[in-house]
């Protein structure tokens, strides 16, 4: 499995930095997780950006992969990576809910950069 991170989705939507590198994961949705917490940060940085339209039409995109809800588990475990590696809320919810999907994470966010089960792809 594979769960593209929101900085991944923006470079791939916008033709952005290491754009070509997030193609392979997305091409197969049936091996793509989504956590709702990249719905969210996707959402808002289009919106803010272009416009609800395009913000729409961005998660609808997301959305022919897997969704994965916040649960109570995902939360737990989320806290406990976030205190113990030092991860922001949002990356830390992310990193749980890869870990207990066994899914690999491909993102350029640096907080991800040397951790286990991660393609880091330095920002150009």
């Amino acid at each position: 499995m594979n769960l593209v991170d929101s900085c991944g989705w923006l470079a791939y939507f916008t033709d952005g930095p290491n754009a070509e590198q997030y193609a392979k994961p997305l091409a197969d949705p049936r091996k793509l997780l989504v956590p709702a917490i990249t719905l969210y940060e996707v959402f808002k940085v289009v919106l803010r950006e272009r416009d609800e339209d395009a913000a729409l039409q961005a998660v609808a995109l997301m959305r022919q992969g897997c969704i994965v809800e916040l649960t109570d588990t995902i939360a737990i475990y989320a806290a406990k990576l976030s205190q113990e590696l030092r991860l922001p809320m949002a990356d830390s919810i992310i990193y749980a809910t890869a870990k207990l999907h066994q899914a690999e994470i491909w993102t350029q966010d640096q907080h991800f950069q040397h951790l286990a089960g991660v393609r880091y792809f330095a920002a150009n």
